[in-house]
């Protein structure tokens, strides 16, 4: 039995606390937290956004990497490093901001090399959500040598994986951002175009526009994804992954019966176990370690709650590394 540090979300808040491990719910593995990563759902689950997490006490944290201490999966023994994204942690499950976290065989994977556990935390949730993206654009068509492929919310943690992903791939990438200070930063990623989000969330009465795009990774839906489905070109593709800019969407059917445009909503968090791996082994094989670097700030435990108001507020580059 083991004392810990954990961040505690009841229904009036959160705070730090020390438990142990005969505190944690069942799981076949019992895992020594290393780092964690701050996403968008955590701080939405840390503010008390209704409906992120389902049942309290919880602790929060969709992802975690760390050690297997115990283990009755033969597949992991204790000395694997294993990282878990997704999955119901920090919503269903107790997560990752803690120092000991039980978890399920299905949802680890091991560590891919080159990555260590901090870098595949770096990626976490959103470095996965953002391959999930660029891979079901492939999938559906998209070529590098056809049109260029816009990612919105560009500078946040998904849509600066991707800028750097897609770029990796060989596509030319637009990135749309409300922080033009970060133009150079976006560059550095692989944008060849930074634009103002301005110029994709204004309101319009069409029901098409002239085709700009050849595919879309989009983060904020709303007005924006709106935008992007009237302005996608013939068989283009828009991913859909985030609602920071809002939960409507205000379209018509004629982008996708007149032009055969694809809507394509990603899931990160209910992925089967060999699709995990797979899209793991794609990050793996194509995102530059130094671009990934590049993005990432890396933060103490005790830290998570001043800065989860930070990532609603948009207010944060790249990705957010916890060391627990």
């Amino acid at each position: 039995m083991a004392t810990f540090l954990a961040l505690l979300l009841s229904e009036t808040g959160g705070k730090l606390t020390d438990l142990e491990t005969t505190d944690l719910p069942p799981g076949e593995i019992l895992v020594e937290v290393k780092y964690s990563s701050l996403n968008y759902k955590d701080a939405m689950a840390i503010a008390g956004f209704g409906g992120v997490v389902r049942k309290f006490p919880m602790v929060p944290g969709i992802d975690l990497a760390g050690v297997v201490v115990e283990s009755s999966a033969a597949e992991f023994p204790p000395g694997s490093e294993v990282a878990v994204t997704g999955c119901g942690l920090g919503e269903r499950h107790w997560g990752g901001y803690a120092g000991f976290a039980r978890v399920q065989s299905e949802w680890c994977v091991p560590v891919p090399a080159p990555f260590t556990m901090r870098q595949a935390m770096a990626i976490g949730t959103a470095g996965f959500t953002a391959m999930q993206c660029v891979d079901a654009l492939e999938r559906h068509g998209a070529k590098p040598d056809g049109r260029e492929i816009v990612v919105t919310g560009a500078a946040g943690g998904v849509g600066s994986v991707a800028v750097a992903l897609l770029a990796a791939c060989g596509f030319r990438v637009v990135a749309s951002t409300g922080r033009p200070a970060l133009t150079e930063y976006l560059k550095g990623l692989g944008a060849m175009e930074v634009i103002d989000r301005s110029v994709l969330s204004a309101e319009s009465a069409k029901p098409m526009e002239k085709e700009r795009w050849g595919g879309a990774v989009d983060t904020v839906g709303g007005t924006t994804l709106a935008t992007l489905i009237r302005q996608m070109s013939a068989n283009g593709s828009v991913a859909a992954c985030g609602l920071v800019g809002g939960t409507e969407l205000a379209t018509t059917v004629l982008p996708f019966i007149l032009r055969g445009v694809n809507l394509l909503g990603i899931n990160s968090v209910e992925v089967a176990n060999a699709e995990r791996r797979r899209i793991w082994q794609r990050l793996a094989e194509t995102l530059s370690i130094e671009k990934l670097e590049a993005m990432t700030t890396e933060i103490a435990m005790r830290e998570v709650v001043f800065n989860a108001p930070l990532v609603l507020e948009g207010d944060v580059q790249g990705r957010i590394v916890v060391a627990i």
